[in-house]
């Protein structure tokens, strides 16, 4: 049974409690990646050094200019046709994406300059990339890309989709620098490195580097890879090493909702079963939060952990030596410290500013 979001204030309960488990998400995602995240660490260890760290991105061209354009692949990409509008208006600076948003952009023939990729899943990642070894049997038993709403593409015939999207990272990969978090999976790691990738390594923040028993600072002592704060997910990830590597003066975000469309299905949310095994389905309304932007006089919804992404980012976005634009024209991110804007109005802006080094 589809099961929409209640009205707003139909509820007194409601988001309640995912307001609380926000306040938890930090300790529980370091819970959840502490064991694979180092584990896939180790297994890297060899590729890593004998490869080079973000910090050799400094020494590339991506250094040159002061922009950068980060692309998620939040629904609001699919809702706008932002490809077009990219290609129309010839966007100067460094463009990164996510790995989610990858496929998106190879699609419309948009080649990014950096890729970032950071989650530790052993199967599911890949897929962004296109996975070699994607089976049937393996679609039959995780829906978790169909019922999303993520990328439509993935929405269809799954398997002509992945071999359609193998083909155009093997033709583009060659193009493209990638930043592969220690943390990424073995399938992730082959499938880059086989798609002709330019791979830079990075260590993601897991907890406090001062404390003697600290897994980030086991980490850089194992491999010596400069420690990055991700602020939980692949998309801030894409903005801190825009400013915090590449030195950009400013930053414009596409598909950075952290939330969903008010007629998306609970069902298609990112974290539907891992709330549902929770909770349970009648008290869903309790768990996913309401949010009024007022930029487009239009409500949102989010789950504790998205909840948390943004208010991490918000916190990071004050005391960046950078200017933020929010681009995305949708979701829940806005704030002290950022500008919310139409793409349309970053791209103008950055094509009448005159350049500098």
């Amino acid at each position: 049974m589809t099961q929409l979001p209640s009205e707003a204030g139909a509820q007194s309960q409601a988001g309640w409690l995912g307001t609380r488990l926000a306040a938890e998400m930090s300790a529980l995602t370091l819970e959840k990646v502490r064991v694979i995240g180092p584990q896939n660490a180790e297994r890297n260890r060899f590729r890593i050094l004998a490869g080079k760290s973000v910090l050799a991105l400094r020494s590339t061209p991506l250094i040159e200019g002061d922009t950068a354009l980060v692309i998620a692949a939040g629904p609001s990409l699919h809702r706008r046709d932002v490809a077009r509008l990219l290609k129309e208006m010839s966007f100067a600076g460094v463009v990164i994406t996510t790995e989610s948003a990858l496929s998106y952009c190879v699609r419309h023939e948009i080649v990014p300059d950096l890729v970032v990729t950071l989650d530790s899943h052993a199967d599911r990642i890949v897929r962004w990339f296109g996975d070699p070894n994607l089976t049937r049997e393996r679609l039959d038993r995780d829906n978790y890309f169909s019922r999303q709403d993520m990328d439509p593409g993935f929405a269809g015939d799954e398997l002509r989709f992945n071999q359609e999207l193998l083909h155009l990272v093997d033709t583009y990969g060659p193009k493209i620098r990638i930043a592969v978090a220690s943390s990424a999976s073995e399938a992730v790691v082959d499938r880059v490195y086989a798609a002709g990738m330019e791979v830079y390594w990075w260590n993601p923040f897991y907890d406090d580097y001062e404390r003697p028993d600290s897994l980030t600072r086991r980490l850089y002592e194992l491999n010596g890879l400069p420690c990055l704060n991700a602020g939980g997910n692949v998309g801030s990830a894409c903005w801190v090493i825009a400013h915090a590597v590449l030195r950009k003066k400013r930053i414009g975000l596409l598909g950075v909702d952290f939330s969903y469309y008010r007629d998306t299905p609970y069902e298609r949310t990112q974290y539907y079963q891992e709330l549902m095994h929770l909770v349970g389905r009648d008290r869903l309304d309790e768990v996913f939060i309401r949010v009024y932007n007022p930029h487009l006089g239009q409500e949102f919804y989010t789950d504790p952990a998205y909840l948390w992404y943004r208010d991490s980012f918000l916190e990071m976005v004050q005391e960046a030596p950078c200017e933020t634009f929010n681009c995305t024209e949708g979701g829940i991110l806005f704030g002290t410290g950022l500008t919310f804007t139409t793409l349309r109005s970053f791209l103008e802006r950055e094509a009448r500013r005159p350049e500098t080094g």
